[in-house]
């Protein structure tokens, strides 16, 4: 994706208050309020702006018990793996999924209300697909994110 230093300015200021008015981007960027705004509908189009989302603290939610859980599948065949894939997106306890490569296919981060939430979640939910085949739960103790992600910068041509 071709990004110049305007676009990972705006990115980065976007990522810091996704709320902000266009006129306040255009200032913190250093820009017209019209190239701010024209930059921003061409980020979208190209897909590199996907949305915007309110940061939720868990915790204010009930959910103040976050967990890690590696999931196996078994066989692990494309049907399988895409039936569970949306599956488990659509759990309300679900945060991410991330499908892997390694000895597990998914790791899922989930958001409980409690030790026995997470439990259920486990045996009642997981456990109960007859496609899996192997869970590993790891509590969360901290979930810290970047506030933000920078562009990676293309490498300078010979």
């Amino acid at each position: 994706m071709d990004l110049d230093e305007l676009d990972r300015a705006i990115l980065r200021e976007l990522q810091k208050d996704a709320r902000r008015t266009n006129r306040d981007l255009a200032a913190a960027v250093g820009v017209a309020p019209s190239t701010s705004l024209e930059r921003v509908r061409s980020l979208r189009e190209r897909g590199v702006l996907r949305g915007y989302r309110a940061d939720v603290d868990l915790e204010s939610i009930g959910r103040g018990v976050q967990a890690m859980i590696a999931v196996r599948i078994r066989p692990p065949s494309r049907r399988n793996i895409e039936a569970f894939r949306e599956w488990v997106a659509r759990l309300p306890e679900t945060v991410s999924v991330f499908v892997t490569s390694g000895t597990r296919d998914f790791l899922v981060h989930v958001a409980v209300p409690d030790t026995d939430g997470l439990y259920a979640f486990v045996i009642d939910r997981l456990t109960e697909r007859p496609e899996v085949a192997d869970v590993e739960t790891s509590v969360v103790y901290e979930h810290m994110r970047a506030p933000a992600v920078e562009p990676v910068r293309p490498r300078p041509t010979r």
